[in-house]
């Protein structure tokens, strides 16, 4: 279903808050099935072109540097497991994640930049 920007703020097409949603849908949904964020990921670089210049530019700029910076911290979580503080670092990069995923997707639905 395509909903038109309420505040016109960037959007150049519902489609584009349609995308938006699904790629913040693909990353909230990682967090059960962890590839879902490759999935999205993947989209955001393909659609980068069709984005630019509008609302979602910033948006995608957003999830992936989210999916880099999270996929950093698990790499290092996971090297400090062995020495017991990696749970720390990985329940951290967890809540960092849920939070940009949360922020992101909220201002995408107020017509906002991120």
């Amino acid at each position: 279903m395509n909903i038109p920007s309420t505040s016109g703020a960037g959007v150049s097409a519902p489609y584009d808050r349609n995308l938006g949603n699904i790629t913040y849908g693909l990353y909230a949904g990682a967090l059960l099935f962890g590839v879902l964020a490759v999935a999205a990921v993947i989209v955001n670089y393909v659609k980068r072109e069709e984005v630019r210049g509008t609302l979602l530019e910033s948006h995608f700029n957003w999830q992936i540097r989210t999916f880099w910076y999270s996929l950093l911290w698990i790499v290092v979580g996971a090297a400090l497991w062995l020495v017991l503080i990696g749970w720390v670092v990985l329940l951290a990069a967890a809540i960092w994640y849920i939070y940009r995923i949360a922020s992101g997707w909220l201002r995408l639905r107020d017509g906002l930049p991120v």
